[in-house]
């Protein structure tokens, strides 16, 4: 069931009304989002949800006894089997086949016979996700940051709540589970904030992302040797865009939902492609992934407190890792780690020069330097992200250094949809919050009316096909 689909605005208004006509009473509220939450996945397949059962048992019985026993040393050790445990689900159903290919391709010159047959396990859709948010839990009640404790029942709703489980953001637990005690309200301008937020996702997906998606990008990184030089440019560079407002309009949706229950979640974009070097475009880019690598991976290997070898060697650690997140394959550890060198090259030059200033018009003409360059090497790695392969990466990359000219391939529609994708990314964002204000003063049947409207019609206004959000492969 895709967040962009008619099926989920049913699925969505039944679940709303069951939810608040119960909303005064802790656990039929809770069992109504358990339910949905349930029936939203299990619209893929209900398999993975046995699997997501019992690895949080494992953790819950590990946090138990975190608030059971007192003993650093226990607890540490408590710790250690929840870490192990939860990456070991996730590295045998993600990352078995990958491993297996690569100890066979290293290991068979020497003589070593490694099974030549992928395993075929079935990849459960959202589990890095669920990992990375199971993890922080875990890691948060051994830092005693949790306030009390939590059933085994408040423990899986907080890992399956719908409207983040699939592709993100990764929710804290002080956004969510800590809240399932509060009784829920919801004001006019709550609910009405959160039908434009649910509005203006629709529209990334299906006016701006799908038809650039379907219009040049997927078929010139198909075939980049049917496409002229400038071609693959453009569609490199529509698929930064394609990226940013497919993953956003998820983002912009799960929040857009989760206000409708009365739970606030974080921003997970804040226009990143106005970044003037790496560091700011990941504190812009996927805020819920990059501040959790940050809070417990990065600082938990010392951060910038160390030498400054280590400090770098941590970033590479940390961006290597971070790529490999994204998939089962080495080119996304490539990509991480490629972002991590330059990061490095960035932070070397800042301990040689100092942080440029950020006033003054040379600060002026820095960042606009700053922001063409970060955008150029953000469309330029992500060949590699994009690409099913190095092999066909390299194929783009050469088909790019080409020089040859001409652009017939890129239909007027998606010329449109870059510039309303440009001209939107840049647009100051009291003016996206003044539109949510004129929204929220809308009569509720004329709110109503627009959002179906924007559901259904931008579809058929686009002629493309209904494409799956492209964060649902990690």
């Amino acid at each position: 069931m895709y967040f962009h689909s008619l099926q989920f605005l049913f699925f969505l208004t039944a679940t709303f009304v069951l939810y608040w006509a119960v909303s005064q009473h802790k656990w039929p509220r809770l069992g109504v989002l358990m339910g949905a939450s349930l029936l939203f996945y299990s619209m893929w397949t209900p398999l993975p949800l046995v699997l997501f059962a019992v690895a949080t048992g494992v953790n819950h019985l590990c946090i138990r006894g975190m608030w059971r026993y007192r003993a650093d040393g226990v607890r540490r050790a408590l710790l250690v089997v929840s870490i192990v445990s939860t990456l070991g689900v996730l590295c045998t159903f993600k990352y078995a086949d990958l491993f297996r290919e690569s100890a066979r391709v290293l290991l068979e010159p020497l003589g070593v016979h490694v099974r030549a047959e992928p395993f075929g396990l079935l990849l459960p859709v959202g589990l890095s996700f669920f990992t990375f948010q199971a993890l922080s839990y875990v890691i948060d009640n051994y830092r005693r940051e949790i306030s009390r404790q939590h059933t085994y029942f408040e423990h899986l709703l907080y890992l399956l709540f719908f409207p983040h489980l699939v592709a993100g953001p990764i929710v804290r637990a002080s956004h969510l589970i800590e809240r399932f005690e509060d009784v829920p309200t919801l004001t006019r301008e709550q609910g009405g904030q959160g039908l434009y937020r649910i509005a203006v996702g629709l529209a990334k997906k299906l006016v701006i992302a799908d038809v650039l998606g379907s219009g040049l990008v997927d078929p010139v990184f198909a075939t980049p040797e049917a496409y002229t030089s400038a071609e693959c440019l453009v569609a490199a560079v529509a698929y930064s865009f394609e990226l940013y407002f497919d993953f956003s309009a998820y983002s912009d949706i799960a929040i857009g939902t989760a206000a409708l229950f009365g739970f606030k979640f974080e921003e997970n974009f804040n226009r990143p492609y106005l970044a003037t070097n790496l560091f700011e475009f990941w504190s812009r880019w996927h805020i819920s992934l990059s501040t959790w690598l940050r809070d417990y991976l990065y600082r938990p290997m010392g951060g910038n407190r160390v030498s400054r070898p280590r400090a770098l060697f941590n970033l590479m650690v940390v961006m290597g890792l971070g790529g490999l997140w994204h998939g089962a394959d080495w080119r996304f550890a490539i990509w991480g780690l490629s972002h991590g060198a330059m990061e490095c090259v960035i932070r070397v030059w800042w301990w040689m020069t100092g942080k440029p200033p950020k006033h003054g018009p040379a600060a002026v003409v820095r960042a606009g330097f700053g922001m063409l360059a970060t955008f150029s090497v953000v469309v330029l790695t992500r060949v590699v992200f994009r690409s099913p392969t190095l092999a066909h990466a390299g194929e783009m990359y050469a088909r790019m250094l080409e020089g040859s000219l001409g652009l017939a391939n890129v239909s007027t529609l998606v010329w449109v949809m870059l510039a309303v994708a440009v001209v939107s990314h840049v647009t100051p964002l009291r003016w996206f919050h003044q539109a949510g204000e004129l929204f929220v003063r809308m009569p509720v049947p004329v709110r109503a009316v627009v959002l179906v409207a924007v559901g259904l019609g931008v579809r058929h206004l686009a002629s493309v096909e209904t494409r799956p959000y492209v964060y649902f492969q990690f």
